[in-house]
């Protein structure tokens, strides 16, 4: 099976996953600003007009082009570079530090500095400062500085979530998906600095979500929490769909938490704890068990509530890039081939509903029929997730993507 006659081989194959990578950087490139950092995408690829740029976009595209960089993909440097150029300049708050969360012509549209967009900072620099790029061990440095002197609470081994612009208030919600973003930042940064203790920080984060929170709520991970790390189980009860803090439980979330377990568990070597690759193992099942197929469509549905029951039947393009990335990994640690399995059918999915071959990129949301909606993600934004998951199967477990990429570790 094929999608498209430009993408070679069985779907799923290391040919087939390096064409669809080239295909979905060829479609990001519109997205640059002349000005620095990366626009919305609609679903032609043009950038929408008028809308502001944001800092996730802007952090996520440097990323995937500063491992297109490693990767040997001519003019993927340059486009890194528009999103440095961004992040030192129209995202920068240049009086209290930190980053401004969106941006337009006139300045910061919000002011509020959020540890999911600084996450991604250090990502993004991260990525950039192992492809050796300018300026980004600075950006690195820096990146890292604001995450940990204003958003690590050491006292609960988790990140805080808000601030205002002068870091004088902080806001009293707390969440999990922060946190997610967070361990990867942190992973990455730790492998590109050879810093263990960045290590140590994200082991702290994932100890607590995916040893303590999942297995205690039945794997269904609490994504929302007040200023004393108490769940809120019915936050945002009235806005099921929200793209970044939906009701209930995520079923994409726990395909990434497993992920992460297992580059953490790999990295810890010898001294990572036992129960890691058990934890990743239930995560994935339960996502399978809670979200496949859950209302008799394939697919996985969005959100389920605390009984297990889907809540928002939307089908959502990152959570089957996070899943054929979580299956690959599990394949990868245990060998076990139906994790392999797995992973290629959910590329068939993907490749039969996701995949737009005429347009570019992927459909970001699909209705319950599997058909192209836009209910929560309208047009084509990210690449991230997508270019993750054509990754991960071609990649040791350790060290994270950039600089695995950096030490010739491809596979294909």
């Amino acid at each position: 099976m094929s999608a498209g006659a430009d993408v070679p081989g069985p779907v799923g194959s290391d040919a087939w996953l390096a064409a669809e990578l080239d295909r979905l950087l060829r479609f990001a490139e519109a997205a640059a600003d002349p000005d620095g950092g990366f626009g919305y995408l609609d679903d032609d690829g043009r950038p929408v007009p008028g809308r502001p740029l944001e800092l996730w976009i802007t952090c996520r595209m440097t990323h995937v082009f500063a491992l297109g960089h490693l990767l040997g993909r001519p003019g993927a440097a340059a486009l890194a570079e528009v999103g440095l150029a961004g992040l030192r300049g129209r995202f920068h708050d240049d009086t209290h530090g930190g980053w401004w969360a969106q941006v337009d012509a006139d300045g910061p549209v919000t002011t509020a500095k959020t540890a999911y967009e600084h996450g991604f900072v250090v990502l993004a620099a991260s990525s950039a400062t192992a492809a050796g790029l300018p300026g980004a061990g600075e950006l690195l440095a820096d990146a890292v500085a604001v995450l940990l002197d204003h958003f690590w609470d050491d006292e609960a081994g988790m990140l805080v979530e808000e601030w205002d612009a002068a870091w004088t208030a902080l806001d009293g919600y707390r969440g999990v998906n922060a946190n997610m973003h967070g361990v990867e930042a942190l992973l990455a940064a730790a492998d590109v600095l050879d810093d263990p203790t960045l290590r140590e920080r994200a082991e702290r984060i994932l100890t607590r979500v995916v040893h303590d929170l999942a297995p205690a709520h039945d794997w269904r991970i609490p994504e929302h929490f007040d200023a004393a790390w108490t769940p809120l189980p019915d936050y945002h009860h009235d806005q099921p769909a929200h793209p970044f803090r939906p009701y209930g439980a995520t079923i994409g979330h726990w395909l990434e938490w497993s992920r992460l377990t297992l580059h953490l568990r790999a990295a810890l070597g010898s001294d990572a704890p036992a129960w890691m690759l058990d934890h990743a193992v239930a995560l994935l099942d339960a996502a399978v068990r809670e979200g496949w197929h859950a209302d008799g469509a394939d697919g996985f549905v969005y959100t389920v509530d605390w009984d297990g029951r889907p809540v928002v039947r939307q089908r959502m393009h990152w959570v089957v890039a996070e899943g054929v990335a979580a299956a690959a990994a599990l394949h990868q640690a245990t060998g076990d081939a139906s994790y392999a399995d797995l992973a290629t059918a959910w590329w068939e999915y993907a490749a039969a509903h996701l995949l737009d071959t005429e347009r570019g990129s992927w459909h970001h949301e699909l209705g319950p029929d599997n058909l192209p909606a836009a209910t929560t993600w309208a047009g084509k934004p990210d690449v991230y997730h997508a270019v993750g998951a054509t990754l991960v199967p071609r990649l040791p477990l350790s060290p994270t993507t950039s600089v695995a990429l950096r030490e010739g570790l491809l596979r294909g």
